[in-house]
């Protein structure tokens, strides 16, 4: 009787704690995927993506100002580098 009492008080206490975990953990995904959370992180991941779009458009455009000088400086007339903006 001692074990079936000891086991049946082991499993209310696992199941009463297995409960509460479930429910911490419903409610953490609920409050993240909130709209005013949800809102945030895109607006946070929005603004991520055009500061790389713009920060890869400069890279973009100094690697081909130097190509460019490059490209000049080996088919210019000898001894006449012309400058370009």
């Amino acid at each position: 009787m001692f074990k079936r009492l000891t086991w049946m008080t082991m499993g209310t206490g696992f199941g009463f704690g297995l409960a509460l975990w479930c429910r911490r953990a419903v409610r953490v995904r609920v409050e993240r995927y909130r709209p005013a959370q949800l809102g945030r992180r895109i607006g946070v991941s929005v603004r991520g993506v055009g500061e790389r779009l713009h920060a890869a458009a400069d890279e973009g455009r100094r690697a081909m100002r130097e190509r460019e000088e490059q490209l000049r400086r080996r088919h210019a007339p000898s001894g006449a580098v012309r400058a370009h903006r």
